[in-house]
């Protein structure tokens, strides 16, 4: 995973080895291999990672979307 994020910093949403992709409004998800990371986008370059987890199944498990959703919406407000 550590690899992953050190992809994204280096160079950004064209990292390699990593998917993108939107959950709902400004939650996002990092797919690394068996891991995941939900995360919002601040400003253009300031990502805050909310949640991570590992994949053990085909969906996002509701309880793992509502961590991330509670920390967005108190980051947010």
């Amino acid at each position: 995973m550590f690899d992953g994020l050190d992809q994204i910093e280096r160079h950004g949403f064209n990292a390699i080895r990593v998917q993108f992709r939107q959950i709902e409004g400004k939650l996002w998800e990092i797919k690394v291999s068996s891991q995941r990371i939900l995360y919002v986008v601040i400003e253009r370059e300031e990502m805050v990672l909310l949640h991570a987890y590992k994949k053990q199944g085909q969906k996002l498990p509701i309880k793992e979307r509502d961590v991330a959703v509670k920390r967005m919406k108190e980051l947010l407000s």
